[in-house]
């Protein structure tokens, strides 16, 4: 009996022809998405690209396998420490500035766009490491049929590796990052593809 786990070979055709940023614009514009993204972000440091990754995995029925992860999600940690997170400082900082002036919205403006690119180079690397044709079965495998609701799953997905940050969180907050991830999941299951 065939593993039901096993990568399935259409459904990775059908990931290489959906590129993650285009999926990724799609979904952020989606009722709710932007603010719960915002939630996980500055509530539970979740890398919102990751969280758009794994998503886009979902939709087309695969999902990583964890142990390929390790190396790809710490280089994307550290592009997202290094560049984006930096430049998202930079922006909020210049927000609070006092009186500004035409040029420092214009820099705002500017190093948003920056951050948008940053953030779509990102992607761009979780792109090409899921679509990499050398040996795909050892990096996705499908999503089992009978996996829990979107939501959950994406929740343990992406927040599993670094669950120590859950478990600091007061009541509130946790009840916040759970709703989060209900409004992505609710989001997720009308674009998953039928099998």
């Amino acid at each position: 009996m065939p593993d039901s786990n096993a990568l399935d070979s259409t459904r990775f055709a059908a990931l290489q022809q959906t590129p993650l940023w285009d999926f990724a614009l799609t979904f952020y514009s989606r009722p709710g998405v932007e603010q719960a993204c915002l939630t996980l972000q500055d509530d539970a440091g979740v890398d919102v690209c990751e969280l758009l990754f794994h998503g886009w995995l979902y939709v087309h029925g695969l999902e990583a396998l964890p142990e390929s992860l390790e190396a790809l999600r710490q280089a994307r940690r550290d592009w997202q420490t290094g560049v984006t997170e930096v430049l998202r400082g930079l922006r909020r900082d210049l927000k609070h500035h006092d009186a500004p002036s035409e040029t420092v919205t214009a820099l705002r403006e500017r190093i948003k766009q920056a951050e948008l690119l940053a953030e779509r180079e990102n992607l761009q690397r979780w792109q090409t490491w899921a679509w990499d044709n050398e040996q795909p079965t050892a990096r996705l495998r499908n999503v089992p049929v009978s996996s829990q609701d979107a939501g959950r799953w994406l929740q343990e997905s992406v927040l599993l590796p670094q669950d120590a940050k859950m478990e600091g969180c007061g009541s509130k907050t946790r009840q916040a990052l759970q709703h989060a991830f209900s409004v992505l999941g609710q989001q997720l299951d009308p674009l998953r593809r039928a099998r």
